[in-house]
Formats: structure tokens, C-alpha cells, sequence
């Protein structure tokens, strides 16, 4: 008789189905780890992949793409977690423009602060940007300079307050 057997009388159903999708846990003993190209800051889990079959009574068959075709597709159920779909993860493909190297270029939408941050006696002028694109609403601090550069448009409109007090003489 089984631990769980003894302590709740039944026996111990596990949640996984065949036909369920998993993440697979990145450990170094799944090689996992190994397989990916970059090391640095890998994730804890990577897929989703589908269940194929059961293999004895805590392993499982999964479909690996072919970029991890050099794993054993075998894993112990302690490797893998339930995928539950959610809607927001799924990414309309329709106004994504995909680069040949499978890259997705992110479009700027506004520019929503600005900030002068010091450096060894030098003032740096960063603008915080606000992405479009893949994720919803991402931002990031950007040198205003190269962001002029690139994306005229963003200060086309002179929305930041100090430009808007300098036109009018208030500053």
C-alpha cells in the first residue's frame, strides 16, 4: 500500500491525459538545458508540447519539435507540468510580420517620459517608449538621441511639457 493509499484510501490518480499539453522543466539532468542555444537567463520551462502516450506508470511520451530532436521524447511526470489553454497566450499571426530569421520587430507607439540620468559627469537624456506589437504594452528607457533618429515621428508632436512651456516662454 501506497503513502497516499493509506492517508486518503483511494488510490493516487494522476491529473496528466494523453491528449493533454505540458511544459517541460529545464534541468540540467533532462539535458534540457543542453539543447538550448543560449544559457543565460533560460527559462524554467519551455513548450507546449503534447502528451503521446504514457510509458509505465510515472513516465510520459511527448511530440518534441525538431530543434530538441536530440532529447530521449521519454520524461518522469516530476519533469512536466499541465498546460492549461488560456486565450492570451495565443498571438493573432495576421498582423505580425516575421523576419527570415523568425525575428518579430516591435513598433514604437509613444513616447511617455523623459528622464536625464548622470554617468562619470555626463548627462544622458533617456525617453521611456512605449512598444507595440508581440506583447501588450511593453515600455523601455531608450536613448532619445537614437530614438530621433529612428522614429521621427514620436517627437513630431512635442508632447513633452518642457518643449511645450519653452515654445510658449514659461521656461
Amino acid at each position: 500500500m501506497t503513502p497516499y493509499e493509506a492517508l486518503y484510501g483511494t488510490r493516487c490518480r494522476t491529473l496528466l491525459c494523453w491528449c493533454d499539453h505540458v511544459f517541460l522543466k529545464v534541468t540540467p539532468w533532462t539535458g534540457v538545458g543542453r539543447a538550448l542555444k543560449s544559457r543565460k537567463l533560460t527559462p524554467r520551462f519551455i513548450g507546449h508540447f503534447q502528451i503521446l502516450k504514457r510509458v509505465g506508470s510515472v513516465a510520459y511520451q511527448i511530440s518534441l519539435p525538431p530543434n530538441l530532436s536530440n532529447l530521449h521524447d521519454v520524461f518522469h511526470i516530476s519533469q512536466l507540468q499541465k498546460y492549461i489553454h488560456d486565450p492570451s497566450h495565443v498571438i493573432e499571426s495576421d498582423h505580425l510580420e516575421v523576419k527570415e530569421n523568425l525575428t518579430v520587430e516591435a513598433t514604437p507607439v509613444r513616447v511617455e517620459d523623459r528622464m536625464v540620468k548622470q554617468l562619470r559627469g555626463k548627462e544622458i537624456l533617456l525617453v521611456k517608449v512605449i512598444w507595440g506589437g508581440v506583447t501588450p504594452e511593453s515600455s523601455t528607457w531608450e536613448l532619445e538621441e537614437k530614438m530621433k533618429a529612428s522614429y521621427p515621428f514620436l517627437f513630431a508632436s512635442g508632447n513633452f511639457e518642457d518643449e511645450i512651456f519653452k515654445r510658449r516662454g514659461e521656461l
